[in-house]
């Protein structure tokens, strides 16, 4: 076993080792199911973040922006992090109150209707299946290519690493485990960074010479990578597409099962707040230094097949053996925390949404989530046996469903007061499916669409409009108004003086990182990219206007919006 494979190996054995720890303490459904809902922020940061993370960013992602692609993936950032600032404040904190243990369960009392949690058990089960497959797959790539590993069996041991502990602990062990890969992928990140960029001789010479490598010319630019057979034509399609799918993403963000289920573990509301506040700045850091690792990858080797295996190559050709083994057990770390999140959700679909669990004692529902996370477990293992990676592509088709049937619905439940059950069940299947089949023609190649018609939004519209028609021609019963009015009873909790005081650093916070992150891409992105391309010299301006510049300037605004926005909305809550 060489030194990769051994820091693999060791970190798998040291989750089992914690994951069944913390399966000791579970002695009731509630536990099982949402982790007592005793978990503090840092808890709950860590799995939002280890869930949204994956290998899809490691992977995936990078290796996107590695064929060219690094200015279309960094501006969907922003857009993406007020997801969290949305969720977290506009609906997180009123399911957590509704005291349901998921979300689907949240949707079925909201409406009074089995057949709305029922389909929302369905939508999860397809979805996080797709997607547990891929994180699967994507960390069984990473220990073939390290070790002497086959694919298979690498598949085998990488499954048997989540299941071991998620089978027995539930989410207590997966918030647990989360948190701790989360601290680890992210310190392994900034580690790669700092090694991949000296390979080509520091940052400002990394970033000068991307801005006028001719192997991607674009790659880091505003006007992208373009050009017959590349992803785009235009510049105006690569912006936005990047806007699109960062409002579907941040949408997903908001109110995804595997993300808004979170919440729901909250030991109380103000870390519900702040725990939102804290995942929109951290991934607003690690997201950019994925990527622009990815990018600076290109200037030491160009033609990495596949693409997906970017990341991969650097940690064998470009670091320590080290820090290699570190960055690799990092990526599958990621791959693990998603998996084991996807799994217990989807376990728990079945046996808390699909299946009427009230005719079962707590002992019994216990060990029949146990059992059916189990089935899932296998069921996920024997389709990633026999399906071709895809570790992008699939993650770009299974994500944004959610934000086509669950976004509209999922804010709706909350403050209209319109909405009836046959609306919001109507929404929700005609949203999944108008978003879904034509991904699926788009994907096989049987239609082409124009990026401002993608089906994400064709599916959001579709959802939007089937609710408000199929609601006007019903009306609301006064269970479902009377639901809905006591989830806007503030509790308690929120009166504690010493937490509001907490609670309202957290919106500053994310002002003065948005306003840090301006100037500090000015510095070391902006000003030495148009000192590379002739826009600038060094006796002339410090920065001129330019696509690069603007960039900028959205990504910092659009942080500091959302901490003004956050601390309008946290001041009229805590007062």
């Amino acid at each position: 076993m060489n030194g990769y494979a051994i820091g693999i190996v060791v970190s798998l054995l040291v989750y089992v080792v914690v994951g069944n720890w913390a399966g000791r303490k579970v002695k009731k459904l509630d536990d099982y199911l949402v982790a007592g809902r005793r978990a503090p922020t840092l808890l709950i940061l860590g799995t939002l973040v280890a869930s949204a993370v994956g290998t899809n960013s490691f992977l995936g992602d990078a290796g996107f922006v590695y064929s060219g692609y690094a200015v279309a993936m960094i501006m969907q950032i922003p857009i993406i992090a007020l997801g969290y600032v949305f969720g977290s404040l506009f609906f997180g904190r009123y399911i957590r109150r509704a005291g349901t243990r998921t979300v689907a369960e949240f949707f079925g009392r909201r409406f009074l209707s089995r057949r709305i949690r029922a389909f929302a058990a369905f939508t999860v089960i397809v979805g996080l299946g797709g997607y547990l497959m891929t994180v699967t797959q994507g960390s069984a790539l990473i220990v073939s290519a390290v070790t002497p590993f086959s694919y298979t069996t690498a598949l085998l041991a990488v499954w048997f690493g989540y299941t071991a502990f998620t089978v027995y602990a539930g989410s207590r062990g997966v918030v647990i485990t989360d948190t701790i890969m989360f601290l680890f992928f992210s310190v392994v990140a900034l580690l790669a960074l700092a090694f991949i960029v000296d390979a080509s001789g520091g940052w400002f010479a990394t970033v000068q010479q991307l801005a006028t490598t001719t192997e991607r010319a674009g790659i880091i630019g505003a006007e992208g990578y373009m050009g017959p057979g590349r992803t785009w034509d235009t510049t105006f399609d690569m912006w936005s597409w990047s806007v699109i799918l960062g409002i579907a993403w941040g949408v997903v963000f908001a109110i995804s099962p595997w993300q808004s289920s979170r919440y729901l573990m909250a030991r109380d509301e103000h870390v519900v707040i702040r725990s939102g506040l804290a995942t929109a700045i951290v991934l607003s850091i690690f997201w950019p230094v994925i990527q622009f690792a990815g990018a600076a990858i290109v200037l030491a080797n160009a033609d990495i097949r596949p693409l997906a295996n970017a990341m991969i190559w650097a940690a064998q050709n470009l670091m320590p053996l080290l820090a290699g083994a570190l960055l690799l057990a990092g990526i599958v770390s990621a791959g693990l925390s998603s998996a084991s999140t996807f799994l217990t959700l989807v376990g728990f679909a079945i046996t808390n949404d699909l299946v009427d669990a009230s005719r079962r004692n707590d002992r019994q529902n216990l060990l029949a989530s146990r059992l059916a996370i189990l089935g899932v477990g296998l069921a996920a293992l024997g389709v990633a046996l026999v399906a071709p990676p895809s570790i992008f592509w699939i993650t770009n088709f299974v994500g944004p469903s959610f934000a086509a049937s669950w976004g509209p619905l999922a804010f709706m439940s909350v403050w209209s007061k319109r909405i009836t059950e046959a609306g919001a069940f109507w929404g929700m299947v005609t949203g999944f499916f108008a978003c879904v089949l034509p991904k699926a023609l788009v994907t096989a190649s049987f239609i082409t669409l124009p990026v401002i018609l993608d089906p994400i939004v064709i599916g959001a519209l579709a959802s939007i409009l089937t609710i408000v028609f199929v609601s006007r021609a019903g009306a609301v019963s006064e269970a479902e108004q009377g639901f809905r009015e006591q989830l806007h009873v503030a509790p308690a909790e929120l009166a504690d003086a010493g937490k509001k005081r907490g609670t309202l650093l957290w919106p500053k916070l994310l002002i003065a990182w948005g306003i840090v992150t301006m100037v500090g891409l000015v510095v070391v992105y902006v000003r030495p990219y148009q000192l590379a391309t002739g826009l600038i010299d060094t006796g002339g301006a410090y920065v001129t206007w330019s696509g690069e510049l603007l960039v900028v300037l959205a990504f910092g605004l659009t942080l500091v919006a959302g901490g003004l926005l956050a601390h309008a909305t946290v001041k009229r809550i805590l007062a």
